[in-house]
């Protein structure tokens, strides 16, 4: 069964251009690369939500487990922390549609 990984999170407010240069070149990159297939990016215009919001799919629990508890996801995660705050992770079984 295929798992989506979600993850949310608030930018931290004027790290907003070397948050976006992080994302763009290391993040995204360096997520597909552990084996994530990034399946949307939502961002918050209104509301009490998270401002970003990333899904990403792996197929299996197992694998997506492995990556999470890779070095190099510890690696682009701390990075990505020094960005952002509000973090959250969820895994959760994929299915249609958004999901949050």
């Amino acid at each position: 069964m295929n798992v989506k990984v979600i993850m949310s999170w608030d930018i931290i407010p004027g790290r907003e251009q070397e948050y976006f240069e992080f994302v763009v070149r290391r993040f995204m990159p360096g997520v597909q690369k552990l084996g994530m297939a990034l399946s949307d990016a939502w961002v918050t215009i209104y509301g009490d939500h998270p401002q970003i919001l990333v899904g990403a799919v792996v197929p299996g629990l197992e694998k997506a487990e492995k990556i999470i508890s890779s070095e190099e996801w510890y690696q682009l995660n701390s990075r990505l922390l020094d960005f952002v705050q509000n973090y959250e992770l969820k895994l959760a079984p994929l299915e249609g549609g958004f999901q949050f």
